[in-house]
């Protein structure tokens, strides 16, 4: 089992948690647009990952709140924080986010969300919370994903293709807007893998439906190399970029 993850500014334990570092939340914290000021919400924190990759793109100067159900990962998150460069920046908090509360509202939210919906409930119970929508289904996320963002603010996440239908029909019939999506491959010949995206609520567009600025994005060139825009996306963070 692998201990944790070196990125080129800080390193992230994950040996604690269910789900370990992968390509998702790599993207998602690199990907995701940063306000210009304001809060940020991680949803679902897991080992850390996106809200640390988050702080050092904001060199530590936009608060981050990151929630996380799960008691031992909670507790790794924030051994985290505590031994990276940016100690103070980033706040974990132990909970359920559909219980969450805080007077606060944030520029920015992010989440790399439960998404298994019909899938066999992994063996493993710590696994099947962090994968299973059982634990915070979408419509579920979506409520509180809006009761918690500041007028004009995103909702970013990372969702599997196969969950994407599911989700933006749940997001369109809820108020929300899709702003930005990024259609993932491995390579250009692969299906897609997986969906960035950015959503805002309706009534910050002005009641217009804005088509959604996508993009594609290959992890692999067609000699099986990391592609030159999956480079460039992560170069910040992948030691070997």
């Amino acid at each position: 089992m692998s201990a944790g993850f070196q990125c080129k500014q800080f390193y992230i334990a994950h040996q604690h948690c269910a789900m370990k570092v992968g390509t998702d939340a790599l993207l998602l914290g690199a990907w995701a647009q940063l306000p210009t000021s304001g809060a940020i919400l991680d949803i679902g924190a897991g080992s850390g990952i996106i809200s640390l990759m988050l702080a050092q793109r904001s060199q530590g100067t936009l608060a981050i709140s990151a929630v996380e159900l799960d008691d031992a990962a909670a507790m790794q998150a924030t051994d985290n924080v505590r031994h990276s460069p940016w100690p103070t920046a980033i706040t974990v908090i132990k909970g359920d986010i559909l219980t969450y509360q805080d007077a606060q509202r944030y520029a920015l939210i992010v989440s790399n969300p439960p998404f298994f919906q019909d899938a066999l409930p992994s063996s493993d119970a710590k696994r099947q919370q962090a994968r299973h929508t059982n634990s915070l289904p979408f419509s579920a996320l979506l409520t509180k994903a809006a009761s918690l963002l500041a007028p004009g603010g995103e909702f970013c996440l990372v969702l599997p293709a196969a969950s994407q239908a599911t989700f933006a029909k749940a997001a369109s019939a809820s108020g929300w807007q899709c702003q930005r999506l990024c259609a993932v491959q491995s390579k250009a010949e692969k299906p897609v893998s997986r969906y960035l995206q950015s959503w805002r609520l309706a009534e910050d567009n002005n009641g217009t439906t804005p088509f959604p600025a996508a993009s594609t994005l290959q992890i692999h060139a067609a000699d099986g190399q990391y592609s030159t825009a999956y480079r460039a996306l992560l170069k910040d963070f992948y030691l070997k970029f």
